[in-house]
């Protein structure tokens, strides 16, 4: 088997949003307005706290045109990012890991265990890293990530999700 690329660019997680990536059916990002990763920097099957995978990914936030309409519209006067956004990019990032596997179907959130907000993104933030590491794959009928994840905001930890997971569902159906 040929070796998995270990980052990748924009122009690469649009090609996973159009479903180009890893294949029709397959885990896909979502496409922008909703994509909030700009690159994945590093992805490795072997590391991480657990030895079971590590991805961790950046987004751009201070002058970022892309998510203008985003502080636009939450809070009008008072910007911040809605938290769920950077909940759901770990949620993201490690059904797009499922896929990076080579395990087929279409990536969806089944759970976190704990999440917890220390602090908000705002436009002066300069870049946002998502780190996930992965505790457990599964990789039977069901297939099936877990992990805990990080969101850092210029370097501090402001977010933290113990227990994500994201199951690959058959795309012929349930």
């Amino acid at each position: 088997m040929a070796e998995r690329r270990s980052s990748f660019e924009f122009d690469d997680l649009l090609a996973c949003g159009r479903g180009e990536l890893f294949g029709p059916g397959n885990a896909q990002l979502p496409l922008p307005p909703m994509l909030m990763v700009d690159r994945i920097a590093t992805i490795s099957e072997t590391a991480g706290a657990h030895g079971k995978g590590l991805i961790v990914a950046e987004l751009k936030v201070a002058g970022n045109e892309r998510l203008d309409w985003l502080f636009a519209c939450h809070f009008k006067g008072d910007p911040v990012m809605p938290g769920c956004l950077g909940l759901d990019a770990l949620w993201q990032l490690t059904g797009f890991y499922l896929g990076w596997l080579g395990l087929t179907g279409q990536g969806r959130a089944s759970g976190v265990g704990e999440v917890k907000f220390t602090r908000e993104v705002t436009p002066d933030v300069k870049l946002l890293e998502y780190v996930i590491d992965i505790k457990r794959v599964i990789a039977r009928k069901l297939k099936l990530a877990e992990a805990d994840g990080v969101l850092k905001a210029d370097g501090e930890v402001i977010y933290t999700a113990k227990d994500l997971r994201v199951l690959l569902k058959s795309s012929e159906g349930p």
